[in-house]
């Protein structure tokens, strides 16, 4: 029998929120997840010792949280960003009084720091907090102290420590600290958590009505909020500052979002660790971020790349840690219940020693566009995109896994394929626009061999349609990127026929599955949902099409599904009207950019 802890069950059932429950706070560094209730249940901060191994302090019930709540019965509640920020302000209404609780992750603290703020608006408000953290996953139960002055709490389990700071009396008792406390019209109740190594000094204490301003001008000087009501420029503010979150400042990497293990099916096994950093999920964010003008954050992932890669290009690996770290194996926590009973729970991810020859075209896509859009010429990185290139002409022609990692074999994925080609078109274009040196007519025939190969094998004459993978007969959601890459024009039969099966077979309400699991072998038993960021491909092949009225069509119906605060996970169920995955989803929210792009930038070269 082990002795790790065990979920905490209530009637039976597990105590989770749905995925779209949550609000995202972020600081570059760090993330959080905030509930409508107003509990930090997810707090993710990476170690001192290496960026790849999250220090994941809070999770459910079971295993942690940080509740704050009215002492009476709350008649309302409601929460939103601050105009162009990622500054949560929950407000809480009860028979006596009012609220606001002020949640953020500060900007420019040396230790990561996540601050509360409650504000008392109308009233008097009762209120309770109870703070219990669940260090390695909620196996390590934590040591609780108070402070040497009394103003706090310290909570350590080996190499971490937290201190939680607060202007109230707080009480101990085992691995759990609680207060009760009223706030009254005019009242200000400040709370500051911050996580340091153990064996270091206790982090300073920090000012936070000071640290909301400068977070506050942090975001509102990063990208400039829509000043008018334009629900579209507001989404493409909110989903680029998601994407913001996703970068680690200290290194340039880009995480593909800050959970792990929210399943794609309820209750099923696809529970993935996405908080890793993924050369396709990277580069298409820093793409959609060069669109809306940030250079800086191109630049810092350029750097970034050359680093994670360096050494021989035969060991490029399709995920790295926040660092470049590359031993990123997979291994379940097997103590823990799962998101709403979804297991395994898993902590890494076994696909970075996949072979996703799709990777190349993603990265030559970005890099050039990065220079178009004036990133300073850079010797080292044409010289890393070049060796890139030799070693692709090795591998082209090889089964890969793909952009989906199925775990069922390796196969002659046509996006792959198609995304070999357009690393040989970008380096022909990039070398050519830009005056820079290498074998520009080798590249030529094997841009045109792969070209042939895929009309060739990935075309299905019976169908009328590209197909998942060469002689197979599955439709595959990633087809619609052909016409976006330029691999053939968007009025040519093969691609029209192409959109149109997927159109027919498949999608669910309108809404775009990445392939029908139950027609591929992955490994894993069939069934998710459908995948947003293929929803919002559709989109734009529709737009290219000219028949924009349906691509708006789509468009709204996807920022429908964002929840209340304007986050959207990986997929989506449409019979539930759940989301799906992990949240948020760099994929979606960037995918989400390019559309709006496609909808009303149609002009523009990047």
């Amino acid at each position: 029998m082990s002795d790790r802890p065990r979920p905490c069950l209530r009637a039976g059932r597990l105590t989770q929120p749905d995925i779209a429950d949550y609000a995202l706070l972020g600081d570059c560094r760090s993330a959080a997840l905030v509930s409508r209730a107003g509990s930090i249940d997810w707090l993710c901060w990476p170690r001192f010792d290496s960026p790849a191994c999250f220090a994941a302090l809070l999770g459910t019930d079971a295993h942690g949280n940080w509740r704050l709540a009215p002492v009476a019965p709350a008649l309302r509640l409601s929460r939103a960003y601050r105009p162009g920020t990622l500054i949560l302000e929950t407000f809480i209404e009860t028979a006596e009084g009012s609220v606001a609780v002020i949640d953020f992750l500060a900007a420019g603290t040396d230790a990561p720091t996540l601050v509360r703020i409650v504000e008392g608006r109308r009233g008097q408000v009762g209120l309770h907090m109870h703070l219990r953290l669940g260090f390695d996953y909620g196996a390590a139960i934590p040591w609780v102290t108070a402070l040497p002055d009394r103003d706090g709490l310290a909570v350590v389990a080996g190499p971490d420590r937290v201190v939680l700071r607060a202007g109230i009396s707080l009480h101990i008792r085992g691995p759990v600290g609680t207060a009760n406390f009223d706030v009254g019209a005019g009242d200000r109740v400040a709370f500051v958590l911050s996580h340091g190594p153990s064996h270091l000094e206790l982090p300073d204490g920090v000012d936070p009505v000071a640290e909301l301003a400068r977070t506050e001008a942090f975001w509102t000087r990063w990208h400039p909020h829509p000043t008018e009501a334009d629900a579209l420029e507001q989404a493409i503010s909110q989903s680029l500052r998601t994407l913001k979150a996703m970068t680690y400042a200290p290194t340039g990497g880009i995480v593909a979002a800050p959970t792990t293990s929210l399943p794609e099916r309820p209750g099923g096994q696809r529970n993935w660790d996405y908080r890793f950093c993924w050369l396709r999920d990277s580069a298409l964010t820093v793409r959609s971020l060069l669109r809306a003008g940030h250079t800086l954050e191109a630049s810092a992932w350029r750097d970034w790349l050359l680093r994670a890669v360096a050494g021989s290009v035969s060991q490029v690996h399709t995920i790295y840690g926040l660092a470049g770290e590359r031993r990123l194996a997979e291994w379940e926590a097997d103590w823990l219940p799962g998101y709403q009973g979804a297991r395994p729970v898993r902590i890494g991810n076994g696909a970075a020693g996949q072979l996703q020859i799709d990777v190349f075209g993603e990265l030559m896509d970005t890099l050039y566009l990065a220079a178009r859009a004036g990133l300073p010429p850079d010797g080292d990185i044409w010289q890393l995109q070049v060796a890139l290139l030799a070693q692709l002409e090795t591998v082209w022609a090889e089964p890969d896994e793909g952009i989906w990692e199925v775990r069922g074999g390796r196969q002659h994925l046509t996006y792959s394929k198609v995304m070999a080609w357009v690393a040989f078109d970008r380096a022909i274009v990039s070398a050519t626009e830009f005056d820079l040196p290498g074998p520009v007519n080798q590249w030529r025939a094997i841009r045109a061999q792969i070209h042939e190969t895929v009309l060739r094998e990935g075309f299905n004459a019976g169908r009328g349609s590209f197909v998942q993978s060469f002689g197979g007969q599955a439709l595959d959601a990633s087809l619609l990127q052909l016409p976006l890459v330029g691999f053939l024009p968007v009025d040519d039969p093969r691609i029209a026929g192409t959109v149109a099966a997927i159109e027919r077979e498949l999608t669910e309400d309108g809404f775009v599955l990445r392939y029908r699991t139950e027609e591929t072998d992955d490994g894993l038993p069939p069934g998710e949902g459908v995948f947003l960021a293929c929803s919002f491909w559709l989109v734009e092949v529709m737009a290219l099409q000219g028949r924009r009225d349906q691509a708006a069509a789509l468009f709204d119906r996807l920022l429908a599904i964002r929840n209340d605060v304007g986050l959207l996970a990986e997929e989506y169920d449409p019979p539930t009207g759940k989301l799906l995955g992990n949240f948020p989803q760099a994929f979606s929210h960037l995918a989400l950019v390019d559309a709006a792009w496609r909808l009303t930038r149609p002009a523009r070269v990047l």
